[in-house]
């Protein structure tokens, strides 16, 4: 039994692993495109929650499913969500195990931002998220946030995406040696 066990837990090694930039712009990305959609019904926030969370579960969860593992920020940063157990697309349970994790962090954030009149009540409204994503910084090995733990995922890079952190450097390096000359 205890071989069993063995054989299912993944060799993070093997998989080339996320710079943690480009997984912060990867989210933040999906996270503003949401919030945006979610503030033209902005009566309230819990309306503006009620419109954000099937937001999230759509563009995090369908979307991926849909997309070979990718949402749209991680699309533009060439990012795919794996189960490495199995080396493939993580399951729908599992990808809404994390993503349930992710929204609810991410519509606390949203009141917390909303609400500037007091800093207390915006850091605690954000603390559950940047708890979570924290985590991430400490696993220097596989850089595991709280919610890929829980759902047994992984992010790695991936060849298909639109690169746009390699394409934005690039305009950068070009427009810095025009300045030059």
């Amino acid at each position: 039994m205890y071989d069993d066990y063995r054989s299912l837990k993944p060799d993070y090694r093997k998989y080339p692993k996320v710079p943690l930039d480009r997984r912060v712009w990867a989210f933040a990305i999906d996270f503003l495109s949401v919030w945006f959609i979610s503030a033209f019904f902005a009566t309230n926030l819990i309306v503006q929650w009620l419109v954000f969370l099937p937001g999230w579960w759509i563009l995090r969860v369908l979307i991926v499913d849909k997309n070979r593992g990718q949402s749209l920020g991680d699309w533009l940063f060439d990012i795919k969500v794996i189960d490495p157990r199995f080396n493939r697309l993580p399951e729908l349970l599992n990808l809404s195990k994390r993503e349930a994790m992710l929204g609810i962090g991410s519509a606390l954030a949203i009141a917390g931002l909303q609400n500037f009149t007091s800093g207390l009540a915006m850091l605690l409204l954000l603390s559950p998220l940047a708890i979570d994503c924290s985590l991430a910084l400490i696993d220097e090995e596989t850089n595991l946030a709280g919610h890929d733990r829980i759902s047994g995922t992984f992010m790695v890079q991936t060849e298909r995406g639109f690169s746009l952190d390699l394409r934005l450097k690039k305009i950068f390096g070009q427009i810095q040696r025009s300045m030059r000359k």
